[in-house]
């Protein structure tokens, strides 16, 4: 362990290490003491910050109780019962009772006016009938008194007509009224979704902030108990410098003394040869001694910081002011991030303000836009199914050609062709179903070939009547299974795609669909 420091002394005298390592451990006291406060005074920003987000957070819970004391003052005027039954209730729970309490009875009212207007207009047309009956069998000795009649019934009928044209105009304005609160609710049910996202956001925003604040106080812990260890240990190198200050300066003086003396009195050469060796090996113990001091002050501060050596104990303290730079970053970025949310939450105020007037507006046009991205999902949806069906449709068909012309293929597999005219495909691909449907065409082609022009009789007598009959058995049913597969195929991709050329185009159409049928079905999801 006495090595490093060894190395280190060799390059500097020990006066030189020390005032470089007093230096260094005032660079490093002057760099935590500013630490600690800058850390303080973010602690108190951030506290301050939580204090005022605290009381921004009562002051619109008072604000939102006041709204909801409003509506309800509002909703039960004149009404002191049924306003003290709804004063423990929330807005949205307190205006949509009275709402529904309002419709149901301006609902009565309207009833009932149409019941009073029925009645006085079959009141009236009884009248009216009973004048018509009257008309004729009055003479001309009635007249007054007719006309007296006449302009009463007239009168009654003019009272009636305004009394029905006021219950009209009642009728029209509750029905009114009850539209105007069924918004109201509406808008208020809209806005009670978004508070709790609201709240959980700043619950959320307020923990990771208590997050932040529990690691700066962690960190500021750890600085203080490593800046009491360094103020130890200087505190122990600073008490051994000065006692080697004043060892030297006792031995100074011991020196000057011994000088003096020698100036005074002659001495004589063997005397001042052991006075040169007692001196010469006085020195060297001196140094030893410092040394040994400097050694224990380098034990200590090795203890104390838990390095090994003198550059790792740099290192440490090079680390603090890296850790020191980086909280100052963090705070300048939790500053920003506090500005952001702040200018955020005056936005969002702002916004909940401006939506509060321009409600009934907006709600009309998503209404709209609702109605439109509805139709555009089922005409989305219907494409959906019949791409969907169009792909079973071609998977069911292509499964179907795939199997029979692998069977067939099994079945010619005793036919080789050349090796220009076999093309290697992938056997998962469905262009190798169509490739192997050509090699078929060209095995069943070279073995009509083969068979054209020979005897058939000699054939027969070469070989074994049973082989020759299971041989023939055997093309013919081969050759029948071949163009009975191929003409159902063919028949089929004409009808569908218009040749076996368009067929290639029409699988990798199938892909595309899949493709699209996936997208429309996530979409829609």
């Amino acid at each position: 362990t006495k090595m490093p420091f060894a190395a280190e002394r060799k390059k500097l005298p020990p006066h030189d290490q020390i005032t470089e390592l007093q230096r260094k451990i005032q660079l490093l006291d002057g760099d935590k003491t500013a630490f600690y406060e800058s850390s303080q005074s973010a602690m108190k920003k951030n506290r301050e910050s939580i204090l005022q987000l605290r009381q921004d957070n009562k002051r619109l819970y008072r604000k939102v109780a006041e709204g909801d004391e409003h509506i309800i003052r509002v909703a039960f005027q004149n009404k002191g019962l049924k306003q003290d039954a709804f004063h423990n209730m929330s807005g949205k729970v307190s205006s949509a009772a009275t709402v529904d309490q309002k419709v149901l009875s301006k609902t009565k009212r309207l009833n009932a006016s149409k019941h009073t207007t029925r009645t006085y207009q079959q009141r009236l047309d009884e009248l009216k009938r009973e004048y018509e009956r009257i008309k004729p069998e009055g003479g001309s000795g009635a007249v007054s008194s007719s006309a007296w009649e006449r302009k009463k019934e007239e009168d009654n009928l003019h009272a009636l007509e305004n009394r029905l044209e006021k219950t009209q105009f009642k009728s029209k304005e509750a029905e009114n009224i009850t539209s105007y609160y069924q918004k109201l609710k509406t808008e208020l049910q809209d806005e009670s979704l978004t508070f709790q996202g609201q709240l959980d956001s700043l619950e959320a925003e307020i923990l990771k902030y208590r997050k932040e604040l529990h690691s700066l106080q962690v960190m500021r812990d750890d600085a203080q108990l490593s800046e009491e260890a360094a103020k130890a240990a200087f505190q122990q190198q600073d008490e051994l410098l000065s006692r080697e200050r004043k060892e030297r300066e006792r031995a100074i003086t011991s020196y000057r003394k011994i000088v003096e003396e020698h100036k005074r009195t002659p001495l004589q050469p063997d005397e001042l040869s052991s006075e040169a060796q007692h001196s010469t090996t006085r020195i060297p113990a001196e140094e030893e001694k410092a040394f040994s001091a400097l050694e224990e002050a380098f034990e200590r501060i090795k203890e104390t910081t838990g390095a090994t050596d003198v550059q790792e104990i740099v290192k440490r303290f090079t680390s603090q002011k890296e850790m020191h730079e980086h909280l100052e970053k963090l705070k300048k970025e939790n500053e920003e991030a506090l500005l952001q949310l702040k200018e955020q939450r005056e936005l969002l105020i702002q916004r909940f303000e401006e939506e509060e007037y321009s409600g009934d507006a907006k709600l009309s046009c998503e209404q709209q836009k609702l109605e439109e991205a509805e139709l555009q999902l089922q005409a989305h949806q219907q494409r959906c199914d019949s791409a969907r069906e169009r792909l079973d449709w071609l998977t069911t068909t292509l499964s179907t050609v795939t199997a029979g012309v692998e069977h067939l293929a099994e079945k010619l597999q005793h036919i080789t062709l050349s090796a220009g005219r076999v093309t290697a495909q992938q056997p998962d691909s469905e262009e190798a179903v169509l490739e192997l449907l050509a090699q078929c065409e060209l095995q069943l082609q070279l073995l009509q070939k083969e068979f054209e022009g020979k005897d058939l009789t000699a054939i027969m007598k070469e070989m074994g009547e049973d082989e020759v009959r299971k041989s023939f058995s055997t093309l013919y049913a081969f050759t029948r299974h071949y163009n009975q597969t191929r003409r159902c195929t063919l028949k089929m991709l004409v009808n569908q795609t218009g040749g076996i050329q368009t067929c290639r185009t029409q699988i990798k159409d199938k892909k595309e669909i899949q493709q699209n049928s996936q997208k429309l079905t996530a979409k829609n999801q």
